[in-house]
């Protein structure tokens, strides 16, 4: 029998119905791949783009750090505005490795195993004790990046005067020596007297005067049994009708109500004679009331140890 030929058929691989992918989607394809691992953190390493950028040092404990990307096939260099001090880095170096060290420079490169997950953090504090004083970083592994350096800026603080309305801090007992108010002979006191039931509608408890170097201060507690009044003025007057130039300091602000006390500090900026002195002591309000104390006794320096 004579031979027949075989032919022998070839199946196309789009055979089926489906017809052939064209080149931009099968580019559409690939980027949705990869771009799915990434949102994965699959993307190679060597895939991840490699930047340098600025980071600030936050400034308060309750802010969260800034994140870094790091990578465990490069290194990332972190170079500060001024020195550090290197003993006091911490970081965990089982996922951490931290390859140098210098007066203003960290180099770190993540562990092998480093997952997408994990987040750890480095820490230094700066040499000059300036705050901030310490400069905190969440290294990561980001998708996309790994940041290869670093350039750490620190805030600046404040260099102006602190706003007028800002209540200054209170003071402490070496500030009074340190500003010359108390010397050698320390600080001298007399009493003064309580007045009750005068004609102004006001009594005082006993008070006490004081006296220092340069200064003197007479102080009583005043309470209002007529209606609300408010301290506006202090005069101190001598027997022999001279006026002693006063300040007024209270511990209250606005009126004083009815039944209410009020503290009153005459002060004396100016140191006044050596000689005790027996004044009077007249405090005047803005309703037209005033409240008068009619004997107090200044300190003088004869009255040194008889305190």
């Amino acid at each position: 029998m004579p031979l027949r030929a075989r032919r022998t058929c070839y199946r196309s691989p789009n055979s089926g119905g489906h017809p052939p992918l064209s080149q931009p989607a099968r580019l559409a394809l690939v980027l949705a791949v990869l771009w799915g691992a990434a949102a994965r953190g699959e993307l190679p390493l060597s895939s991840r783009a490699k930047r340098e950028r600025p980071v600030a040092v936050v400034g308060k404990p309750d802010e969260p750090p800034p994140e870094i990307h790091v990578a465990a096939d490069s290194p990332t260099v972190l170079l500060f505005p001024a020195d550090i001090q290197p003993k006091t880095l911490t970081v965990d170096e089982s996922r951490i490795r931290v390859l140098d060290t210098g007066k203003r420079s960290i180099i770190v490169q993540a562990a092998a195993d480093y997952r997408a997950d994990e987040r750890h953090e480095i820490a230094v504090f700066f040499a000059d004790g300036q705050a901030p004083a310490r400069a905190a970083f969440v290294l990561v592994m980001g998708p996309v990046y790994v940041d290869s350096r670093i350039d750490v800026q620190r805030p600046e603080l404040p260099t102006s005067p602190c706003p007028a309305e800002v209540q200054r801090a209170d003071p402490w007992p070496e500030d009074f020596v340190l500003r010359g108010y108390v010397n050698r002979r320390g600080v001298l006191t007399a009493v003064v007297p309580k007045v009750t039931g005068s004609a102004q509608g006001f009594s005082s408890e006993q008070g006490v005067s004081y006296r220092g170097n340069g200064w003197a201060i007479v102080a009583v507690r005043i309470r209002n049994v007529r209606s609300p009044w408010t301290p506006r003025e202090v005069v101190l007057k001598s027997k022999a009708g001279e006026t002693l130039r006063a300040r007024l300091v209270t511990d209250e602000q606005g009126p004083v109500a009815t039944g209410d006390f009020v503290r009153v500090l005459a002060v004396l900026d100016t140191e006044p004679p050596s000689v005790g002195l027996v004044v009077t002591l007249e405090v005047l309000s803005d309703e037209g009331l005033s409240f008068v104390i009619p004997r107090v006794t200044l300190p003088s320096l004869a009255m040194e140890g008889k305190q």
